[in-house]
């Protein structure tokens, strides 16, 4: 059985104070709820912030397995569908932040991308790479690694960009219209 994936910490999409506003429940029975995108594994989840918490979108919370300061429980994962209009306006924002702060894994991904199968590899997954684009990022990475997003625009000639490619990718994920899944887990 393959190891369940957990998230360390996490970044508020939304925070809602008074929970959903379509839930039934009496507002005095109400819990503040924090939708919220996981820094490493980009899962989304839903969490029990702790009583006099106030979050803010951008905040970023610890949900590991040791003392949490700010949240209380995670109720469970969510899918994009179930974000709010704020959350998902905040998604695509905070999925380019991180790529930003972690750049050095996704050059990683495309110094170590491999084929998926005998017709497919991994590098064409990314929108706007096909094969033509394929084998000059593994002819290019056969010189040398790649050092940066820029450095992989250089060597590649007419190379979409990386980035943007590595967003678009990670938001396809997260809608859950992909198959394979490089970056999101399942």
């Amino acid at each position: 059985m393959p190891r369940k994936i957990k998230e360390e910490k996490a970044i508020v999409l939304d925070f809602l104070p008074n929970g959903y506003p379509f839930d039934k429940t009496p507002s005095h029975k109400k819990t503040p709820i924090a939708q919220v995108l996981g820094k490493d594994h980009f899962t989304l989840l839903e969490l029990a912030p702790k009583k006099e918490v106030n979050l803010q979108p951008n905040d970023e919370v610890y949900i590991g397995e040791g003392k949490r300061d700010k949240i209380h429980h995670i109720v469970g994962k969510l899918t994009v569908d179930k974000l709010t209009a704020t959350a998902k306006a905040e998604l695509e924002f905070i999925v380019k932040e991180l790529v930003d702060k972690d750049e050095q894994r996704f050059i990683d991904f495309f110094n170590n991308a491999q084929p998926l199968t005998t017709r497919m590899h991994q590098l064409e997954l990314l929108p706007g790479l096909g094969k033509k684009h394929m084998w000059e990022i593994i002819e290019a990475r056969r010189d040398k690694p790649f050092k940066s997003f820029d450095d992989i625009k250089k060597r590649v000639k007419l190379m979409p960009d990386p980035e943007k490619a590595i967003i678009r990718r990670i938001m396809a994920e997260l809608s859950g219209k992909e198959k394979h899944h490089l970056f999101v887990e399942k």
